[in-house]
């Protein structure tokens, strides 16, 4: 039997691995293309959706962009500083690196102190609420030349609004899932099952709307079983949900005689009109929640525009209802932070070919002049305010005008 060779203190760690060599990641070889993008911490009520996933900072990362992220950023949706971290962006811990970059990508519109962290000629993707916000407001993006885009307004080849859509059915899906919650008895409800059994009426849903909002409600209740009535005054949105439900459901306009008769039968009312311009207009009067089911539920979509329900109030995720004439209200305006994770996935599948596609031609300020398709998105009328109309809106001087309020993708 061979002798064993006795081993120095060197040997046995060189045995543990502890001496091998190890991987070292190397930087991304940036081109002259890349841009620089930050991604502050959301600091709105309740607003827990970011703009972009980790997988979406990988791949931008990979395509050689630098992703500035303020520490926390993804936390609301579950998503960690590691995981930002290990996808190539750099983490930072305020908020004025963040707003520094050339391109600040965001949720909620940046408040007015936020504004003052912007470097002035830089880019802004956010939503910018236009019904909501004032003259001043924008004096104050265009005094720092701030370039900037609302989410709500982007617009693909087809003239239909992604990130509008996306939050829209996620809205539609979860109001069902809201009055299945409160129907129930741990929630004070009436106790019953939202949809059918056999040998057991059906729960009766009545949808204001045939919008997107509309469409995927009626499609979670029709899975579920429950007897629904569409209503809206457009003869053309109901023919088509009729079309993509592929069911035979009960549509109407919006007659308030047939309308009053069939809430007093209603177990959930979803009301999902959205006002083509201004305020939205009270849809369901007093005297027709008085005449509702105790315990029926109302959940208003629309009260971020006012709602149009003439008993419905702005709640908060904390404190989502309220009850009224025995009828449980429910009327948070931002539904889609309840699945956080969910809104910012579809969120940032929207907004991340956008970047690599302005990546591509050196920058947002580049693809603005380089794509006659985008320069027709940003000046032309397409149902949105663009630069004319927001500097006649507002009394402003359209030449010393820098947003750029809408875009096609």
């Amino acid at each position: 039997m061979a002798k064993e060779i006795s081993r120095t203190g060197f040997d046995v760690l060189a045995r543990k691995g502890a001496l091998y060599p190890q991987e070292e990641l190397l930087a991304v070889k940036k081109g002259k293309n890349s841009m620089q993008i930050g991604i502050p911490n959301e600091i709105s009520l309740q607003e827990k959706r970011v703009p972009l996933t980790p997988g979406a900072v990988a791949l931008l990362s990979n395509n050689g962009h630098e992703i500035i992220v303020e520490s926390g950023m993804g936390l609301s949706s579950n998503f960690t500083d590691n995981e930002y971290s290990d996808a190539g962006a750099k983490i930072v811990y305020s908020a004025k690196e963040a707003f520094e970059a050339q391109l600040v990508v965001k949720i909620e519109p940046p408040t007015q102190e936020e504004i003052e962290l912007f470097k002035p000629g830089s880019f802004l993707i956010s939503a910018l609420q236009l019904g909501q916000l004032n003259k001043e407001y924008f004096l104050s993006l265009n005094n720092k030349r701030i370039n900037a885009i609302g989410i709500e307004l982007i617009e693909d080849k087809v003239g239909g609004m992604p990130v509008v859509r996306a939050m829209s059915e996620v809205a539609g899906i979860s109001a069902i899932q809201i009055a299945t919650e409160l129907l129930s008895n741990l929630n004070d409800g009436k106790g019953i099952i939202l949809g059918g059994i056999t040998g057991v009426r059906p729960t009766k849903v009545v949808i204001l709307g045939a919008g997107t909002v509309g469409e995927y409600a009626a499609r979670a209740a029709l899975g579920l079983g429950a007897n629904i009535e569409i209503y809206d005054n457009h003869l053309y949105k109901l023919r088509r949900i009729k079309h993509a439900l592929g069911q035979p459901v009960h549509t109407s306009t919006l007659d308030t005689v047939m309308l009053s008769e069939s809430l007093t039968e209603a177990d959930v009312l979803i009301c999902a009109i959205r006002a083509e311009k201004g305020r939205n207009r009270c849809i369901v009067t007093e005297e027709m929640v008085m005449n509702m089911r105790k315990n029926a539920v109302i959940i208003d979509v629309s009260i971020d525009q006012g709602g149009c329900v003439e008993t419905s109030e702005v709640t908060s995720h904390d404190n989502p209802t309220f009850k009224k004439f025995d009828v449980i209200h429910y009327c948070v305006p931002n539904i889609a932070s309840r699945v956080s994770r969910t809104a910012s996935n579809a969120v940032s599948n929207i907004l991340t070919p956008m970047l690599l596609q302005a990546g591509d031609v050196g920058g947002i300020e580049e693809m603005i002049f380089t794509h006659s398709w985008f320069m027709k998105g940003v000046y032309t009328y397409k149902g949105s305010l663009t630069n004319m109309h927001l500097a006649k809106k507002f009394d402003l001087k359209y030449k010393e005008l820098s947003l750029l309020m809408a875009a096609r993708f």
